[in-house]
This record gives C-alpha cells, sequence and structure tokens, in this order.
C-alpha cells in the first residue's frame, strides 16, 4: 500500500489474480457473474414494479451516487428517459442528481457536502416519486441522509450496493446487494442491473417477449 493515501477507499478491493492480464480478465469476469447472481430476483422484480408503477403516477426517479456510482447515474437517466420512451406509455422521468453542477456545488458550500442529495429531495420529491441510491460500499453518508430523506416523504428507496452492503442495504425498502469485494466489479453490476431494468421496460413497452 505504499503511496496509496490513508483514506482511498481502494485498499478494500480483492485483487483478482497474481498473473497476467488474461487471467486477471477471467477472474473478473467470474466474479462480475457471481455478483449480479447474488442479487436478489425477488427485489429485482419489485424494482421494476415500483419503477413501473412510478411512471403510471406521474413521479420521478431521482438517482444519487458518488464518483463512479455518479457517472453510472448520469449515464442510466439517459437510458431510462430514452431508452423505455414509447408514445403508448406514459414517459420514465428520471433526474441524476449530479447532473446541476451549480446546484450541487451551492449546497455543498453553504449546507455542507453531507447534504448534497437530501437538501434536494426535501425541495424536489414527491410521495409518488422513487430514490434510486448507488453506492458500492453502502456507507456514504450524504447517500444515507438522502434515503432518510426520502422515506421521510414517503417515496420508495431502491438501493444498490456492494463489500457487506453497510447501511443502505439495511435502510432500503428494496436492497439490491452486489456480494463482491471489488469497487470495479461492483460498478459495473450496479451498471448492469439498472441496464436490465430499462431493457426489460422498453422491451415490455415495445411488446418484445411481452408476457
Amino acid at each position: 500500500m505504499t503511496g496509496l493515501l490513508k483514506d482511498d477507499p481502494r485498499w478494500r478491493n480483492v485483487s483478482l489474480a497474481n498473473g497476467g492480464a488474461a487471467e486477471y480478465a477471467k477472474n473478473y469476469a467470474n466474479s462480475l457473474s457471481e455478483g449480479l447472481s447474488s442479487v436478489n430476483g425477488t427485489k429485482l422484480d419489485q424494482a421494476l414494479q415500483a419503477i413501473e408503477a412510478c411512471s403510471v403516477a406521474g413521479g420521478t426517479l431521482y438517482l444519487a451516487g458518488n464518483g463512479g456510482s455518479a457517472a453510472i447515474c448520469d449515464h442510466l437517466v439517459c437510458d431510462f428517459v430514452k431508452g423505455t420512451y414509447h408514445v403508448a406509455h406514459p414517459p420514465i422521468r428520471a433526474i441524476s442528481l449530479t447532473e446541476n453542477v451549480a446546484l450541487y456545488t451551492a449546497i455543498a458550500n453553504d449546507f455542507h457536502f453531507e447534504n448534497v442529495f437530501s437538501f434536494q429531495l426535501q425541495a424536489r420529491m414527491r410521495p409518488e416519486d422513487i430514490l434510486i441510491a448507488v453506492s458500492s460500499s453502502g456507507n456514504s453518508e450524504n447517500i444515507i441522509r438522502a434515503v432518510a430523506q426520502a422515506q421521510k416523504i414517503g417515496a420508495k428507496t431502491i438501493g444498490l450496493s456492494g463489500f457487506d452492503g453497510g447501511r443502505l442495504n439495511d435502510m432500503s425498502e428494496i436492497p439490491l446487494h452486489v456480494a463482491v469485494n471489488n469497487y470495479g466489479v461492483v460498478e459495473d453490476a450496479h451498471s448492469a442491473l439498472l441496464h436490465i431494468m430499462v431493457q426489460m421496460i422498453g422491451q415490455k413497452r415495445d411488446g418484445v417477449n411481452a408476457k
């Protein structure tokens, strides 16, 4: 760990190989597959149902994450809005809570970084909305405060976590826990889970493999 900042969470990563890139890639793929398989399928169905119900009710999905998880949220807002759009169905409205840099930094500057998400939810969220909280560790303070704020409002919470799940896994109404101890793998699994939701909703609306 020489040269690694003492607060850098990378030290928690489990190394996936001691050999070359080919071995690492193989073990990484296996770890990703195992991580996705560890997710509770019933909870994943519940998340899908909640998002569809939110759309019908005219609600909004709010997505929150830090670092790589923030990038996942920004990406999946695009996919939820565009990838599920169908003229015969109500749109899925989605907002990433890191997409407005001016608002994000103003809240962080005036009310502290721990409140960058909860403040936005307090100002915007309604009971028919959903918070999708994405945190590999499950313990980011601003994520935990966002979940608490959403629950105070009466909105549903979907929590995507990794490692041991942290507080997010315990607090979320619908927890989607990826049981893997590697940040890259967890983030890839979170992205995959959200893509799965988008594709299943989109295909259902398009009449593809419809039940």
